[in-house]
């Protein structure tokens, strides 16, 4: 994608769509009762529309609906109950302190949660030392909140009504997007200068955003009854596509070999590099169709891939003449590369109205690939432990918040002293890699954002040309404060002071006080991070690590089935390569936090790091495998393809069997798989058969590795 089409891409992108809808309702209230003469009114408005707004995260609609319910209710409450006890400074720092922790726990939830809680946070901080407290003032204050966040809902759900399945599709778009990013990764294995550790690091690096985006897009398509239910084409065209995208997603990770080996063997031959380029196409083909799909636009291809793929035999077919070379593995690449340009033409063919029997019919259950999550006090409870990271984190927010609130009373640096707060509710995230990122984001944006906004104000004075900008930084700061938080910082920044001008207060004395009440907040939450019931990734990697080994090997049992002989339910083997997907991801996530920590903090890293790649080797060799089963004929399935698949699994039950399950995990159980008595007479020389012992003989390999590894883990741990 060039670079004008990235541009485009991104203003018709949701993060640029959530911008607008955020700036246009927190700024026409503001700019109404402006007109009227009661600028402060309107200004009060837009904050109770702000934080809905902000809370107002991409989801189902009835998920929507019920979170900004649910952020005006603690909104109100918050503000009420703030606004009580706001002359009294002692008895403000417990509700401080009380608040702060029942509001961050509301992340035991989720996401969506978590996002209301921060609200009712920022709503608490902004309500602290309010000028007048009489009853009448605190009600019509609560008054036009309450407008505010009224008004936001009724504006996000009525633009919803407007384009039902917007939303949807710009998250399927960048869905795509992020496995197109993912294959043009894989290219480079083709490309015999490249680094392949490096390469492997950047494939865990993307499979984390594909994962992410993924679960974004089945919580938009497959929790929406509208979506599910629709007979009309655009509806179903989304699921199919998304259904397809996941599908292209395994079969790219198909395309998994002994890089090391294919070098050495065709390295020199030069049939790699054909390899590399089209697979680069494919990738670009693939983000064309994103592309089209989030302008709206009916997709047309961008390449004729007929041409590569004539190339790329030709090629095989020298090496074979040539070098005398066994090409099947070539082959079998080629097959794939092949698969990923018909399931690629098939999206195409969702969009050609005249095609026929283009929206087949599906096997699998969409409502079994979502999470169902009652919503109760057990959840809660069982997290007021401190074995919780939810619970840790909550009784630091709270304590730290305590401690500001009290230094932005014994230091007097401005009468906004609660940007201390506003710094530390931020920053401070449960883990300490994450606190130290947002840290250094919001201490850059600020000091850089703060130097651009007082140029701004000392060069321009037209009063016109100052909203201008305001509403472009506006924009920008709520577009990007999902994808960029430090561009986003640096954003908001200038958009504070021009608005601080606007009330007739000393923007330079303004500037000033931020940044310095950002220096304490930060300083607080990062030392507190460290001290104050630290989290560190190490104490919960091998939660995580159990968690994936489980997910891999249920999986790799699909293919014992299938080499059994047993009907394979579309649906549950979807769910297993979900599963892997999610934890895989999670996994990854978990260790680059970990490596981020102290250095004294990094318990076996090297090691969690061989755990990692071994894993990625193992999932990426698994879906390879099961790909090839799948396409065999049952005469090359025989006894010595159960027999390795069956010690792999028991291997991989013995490795899991190494991990302790946290408490209210479920115990792990081996498959027992019934193998008709006739597979064993099997005994066939057949290409794909010595392909499939090929294959099963590296991945009990790649087992055998990733048992030692946790083995010299836990030996290591149990010796500390």
């Amino acid at each position: 994608m060039n670079r004008t089409q990235e541009i485009q891409n991104f203003f018709y992108s949701q993060y640029f769509a959530d911008g607008l809808r955020i700036t246009f309702g927190t700024l026409i209230p503001a700019v109404i009762f402006s007109s009227f003469g009661d600028l402060q009114v309107g200004i009060t408005i837009s904050l109770g529309a702000m934080v809905v707004g902000l809370s107002d995260t991409p989801g189902p609609l009835s998920h929507r609906r019920n979170g900004m319910l649910t952020c005006t209710a603690i909104v109100l409450v918050a503000a009420i109950i703030t606004n009580a006890v706001n002359s009294m400074p002692a008895l403000l720092a417990a509700v401080i302190v009380l608040l702060s922790f029942l509001f961050s726990m509301l992340s035991v939830y989720g996401a969506r949660a978590s996002s209301v809680g921060t609200m009712g946070i920022l709503i608490m901080i902004l309500n602290i030392d309010a000028a007048d407290s009489t009853f009448l003032n605190v009600a019509i204050h609560i008054a036009y909140i309450l407008t505010g966040c009224v008004w936001y809902m009724v504006l996000s759900l009525s633009l919803h009504q407007v384009r039902p399945y917007r939303q949807a599709q710009q998250e399927l778009a960048e869905s795509i997007h992020n496995v197109a990013d993912y294959i043009r990764i894989r290219a480079k294995f083709y490309d015999t200068k490249s680094n392949i550790e490096q390469n492997y690091r950047d494939l865990i690096e993307q499979q984390i955003v594909v994962s992410e985006h993924q679960d974004n897009v089945r919580d938009q398509l497959f929790r929406s009854k509208k979506i599910i239910k629709d007979t009309t084409k655009i509806g179903r065209r989304l699921i199919l596509i998304f259904t397809d995208v996941v599908d292209l997603f395994e079969q790219s990770m198909a395309t998994h070999y002994d890089y090391d080996s294919i070098r050495d063997q065709y390295g020199r031959t030069g049939v790699l590099q054909h390899f590399n380029i089209t697979i680069r196409r494919v990738a670009n083909e693939l983000e064309h169709l994103g592309y089209q799909l989030n302008a709206n636009k009916i997709p047309k291809a961008l390449y004729q891939f007929k041409t590569d793929i004539d190339r790329i035999r030709a090629a095989i077919d020298q090496v074979e003449k040539a070098h005398q070379l066994n090409t099947l593995p070539l082959k079998k690449v080629l097959i794939n590369i092949r698969n990923l340009i018909q399931r690629i033409d098939g999206m195409y063919a969702y969009f050609d109205m005249e095609s026929k029997n283009t929206f087949r019919r599906e096997e699998a259950d969409h409502s079994r690939f979502i999470e169902h999550k009652e919503l109760d006090l057990k959840q809660l409870r069982e997290n007021l432990t401190l074995k919780s990271t939810l619970f840790r984190h909550a009784i630091r927010m709270s304590l730290v918040m305590g401690i500001g609130y009290l230094l932005s009373l014994a230091i007097n640096v401005g009468s906004h002293s609660y940007w201390i707060l506003l710094t530390i509710m931020v920053i401070l995230k449960p883990g300490f890699s994450l606190t130290k990122q947002r840290n250094f984001q919001r201490l850059i944006g600020t000091i850089i954002g703060g130097i651009g906004g007082a140029l701004i104000l000392m060069l321009i004075h037209d009063q016109t040309s100052l909203f201008v900008l305001l509403l472009l930084f506006m924009v920008a700061t709520y577009s990007l404060i999902r994808i960029n938080y430090i561009v986003s910082v640096m954003f908001m920044t200038p958009y504070i002071l021009i608005m601080f001008s606007f009330l007739e207060m000393n923007t330079l004395s303004i500037l000033r006080e931020r940044i310095v009440d950002t220096l304490i907040g930060s300083g607080l939450a990062f030392f507190s991070s460290y001290i104050i019931l630290p989290n560190w990734e190490s104490m919960q990697v091998h939660s995580t690590m159990r968690k994936l080994l489980i997910a891999n090997y249920h999986y790799i049992a699909q293919g014992l089935k299938l080499i059994a002989g047993q009907p394979l339910s579309v649906t549950d083997y979807k769910l297993a390569r979900k599963a892997v997907y999610v934890t895989s991801a999670n996994m990854a996530s978990t260790f680059q936090r970990m490596i981020t920590e102290p250095k004294s903090k990094q318990k076996d890293a090297k090691e969690v790091n061989k755990f990692v790649v071994f894993n990625h080797i193992l999932s990426s060799y698994s879906v390879t495998l099961l790909n090839t089963v799948r396409g065999a004929d049952n005469a090359s399935l025989t006894g010595e393809h159960v027999r390795i698949i069956r010690k792999t699994l028991f291997l991989l039950a013995q490795t899991i069997s190494l991990f302790e399950p946290e408490e209210g995990e479920d115990e792990f159980r081996e498959i027992e798989i019934e193998t008709p008595a006739g597979i064993d007479n099997n005994k066939v020389d057949s290409d794909d058969a010595k392909l499939i012992t090929d294959q099963l003989q590296f991945l009990n390999r790649i087992v055998v590795d990733l048992t030692k590894t946790c083995d010299q883990l836990m030996t290591r741990q149990r010796a500390e």
